[in-house]
């Protein structure tokens, strides 16, 4: 199985930011823990802070089995990575590390959910693998 991981805005902050919510792990220290977990299946990952970039990555993810995202603040109102998610053929789930119920109300709202096969939050790092599970089953 080949996998795409998008992170998206300030998670490359993660390990720094707001470590009472995020942790202390580093994005590449959880990505090194997600691809020892799938060892057995090809990992890629990918970060960027802008809007149009994600969408590109989104769109030219054809060669991959599903794509796990972790879209940040855009996940509240990105109709264009929302877009971008309804144009392709390949399931995406959509992935925070908080759960982002128990935080501010306008982290409630997500405009990418509709789009994507579902959505995983509240586990921490553990949200990424138990996303890209999710195409095992």
């Amino acid at each position: 199985m080949k996998l795409l991981f998008i992170n998206g805005v300030n998670l490359n902050m993660t390990g720094r930011r707001e470590q009472d919510i995020y942790g202390t792990q580093t994005l590449d220290e959880i990505n090194y823990e997600i691809v020892n977990h799938f060892r057995n299946d090809e990992c890629e990952f990918y970060q960027s802070n802008n809007e149009g970039d994600i969408c590109t990555a989104i769109q030219c993810a054809e060669d991959f089995d599903g794509i796990i995202l972790n879209a940040g603040a855009f996940t509240h109102y990105s109709y264009a990575i929302r877009d971008a998610i309804a144009s392709i053929k390949i399931p995406v789930v959509e992935v925070h590390m908080s759960n982002v119920h128990a935080r501010e109300e306008f982290r409630h709202k997500s405009v990418l959910s509709e789009v994507c096969k579902g959505v995983i939050c509240g586990f921490g790092k553990n949200s990424y693998i138990l996303a890209g599970e999710s195409f095992k089953l």
